[in-house]
This record gives C-alpha cells, sequence and structure tokens, in this order.
C-alpha cells in the first residue's frame, strides 16, 4: 500500500472536532435544545487542559464531563472551549482544547463521536505549535466513565476506524 502523504486520518479527525466545535458554539449561544445533553470524554493530561488540582489528581488521565442543565460561562474559540461546572458542590472553571477531546456523545439522539488518541496528541502539538455515563444530577455535573461503558444502549459510534481500509 502507499504511504498517505496526504494524511487523510488527520484531515477526517480535525473535521470530525468540526463537528463538536459547531455543536458547543451552538450551545454557547442559545443553550441545549430540547432533551439533548452531551458527554465529553478528554485527555486530562494532554497539552492545553486547564483544571484544578483537586480535578487533576483524581482524574489523572481522563475524565467525562457532562453539559446539560448545571454549567455556565461555555466559551468555544477555534482551539477548544472553556467551561464552568460543579464538582461536589465546589465550582471550578475548565478549558479543555478539542485536541485533547476523546469522545462527545449525545444520549438523547444515540450520536457519538469517538477520537483516536495518538491523533489527539499529534494534532495538540500541531495547535500548540501554532498558538495556544451516568447524567449528572440537576444541581451538579459528574465526571463519569466514558459514555461508551455505561447506558448507551444501541448507539452508533463513529470511529475514525470505520474509514480506514482493512487491509
Amino acid at each position: 500500500m502507499a504511504e498517505d502523504l496526504i494524511r487523510y486520518d488527520v484531515l477526517v479527525q480535525e473535521a470530525l472536532r468540526g463537528v463538536v466545535r459547531k455543536v458547543l458554539t451552538e450551545v454557547a449561544q442559545a443553550g441545549l435544545p430540547g432533551d439533548h445533553h452531551v458527554f465529553i470524554s478528554f485527555d486530562t493530561s494532554a497539552p492545553g487542559v486547564r483544571l484544578s488540582s483537586r480535578l487533576k489528581q483524581k482524574y489523572p488521565e481522563e475524565m467525562t464531563i457532562v453539559l446539560q442543565h448545571q454549567f455556565w460561562d461555555l466559551i468555544v474559540s477555534d482551539h477548544g472551549f472553556e467551561v464552568g461546572l460543579s464538582f461536589g458542590s465546589v465550582p471550578e472553571r475548565l478549558v479543555v482544547p478539542f485536541s485533547a477531546i476523546k469522545g462527545f456523545f449525545d444520549p438523547s439522539v444515540q450520536f457519538g463521536l469517538q477520537f483516536d488518541p495518538g491523533q489527539a496528541r499529534a494534532v495538540a502539538e500541531g495547535e500548540a505549535a501554532a498558538a495556544a455515563a451516568v447524567p449528572a444530577p440537576a444541581d451538579e455535573a459528574a465526571a463519569t466513565p466514558v459514555p461508551g461503558e455505561a447506558d448507551a444502549g444501541s448507539a452508533a459510534v463513529v470511529s475514525l476506524d470505520a474509514f480506514r481500509k482493512k487491509t
């Protein structure tokens, strides 16, 4: 097989992260419509991720947040998002680059995206060089296991591997 000099795998990852960016931008502007809510899993050790030392100690590798009822000040940029959430009744501010996201899931419509962690690291390094599942209770956000492991039912998760040619 010929070497992929175009890097289609990276292009697909970037395009799928664009879906997350678009959804979060709309949520920041108009809120979550209907029953929609999203689980976002991310690598807590990825470049550009900012969270309190308390959360970093509790979730040294990966964390899943839920944007549903109790979140505030969602700000979306070209490179990531910032959001206020409450963990154990303690307000926290998280900064998450899109390149750190490992999974995105909306159980209300059984839609999910899963990202290749290796590609996430490659994209994060590129961005840094260029610039910089249980639903949560109504009164706080939850840090939960990866959404696909909890109550995903028959959710269709789109993975980059689904697009790769099998040899």
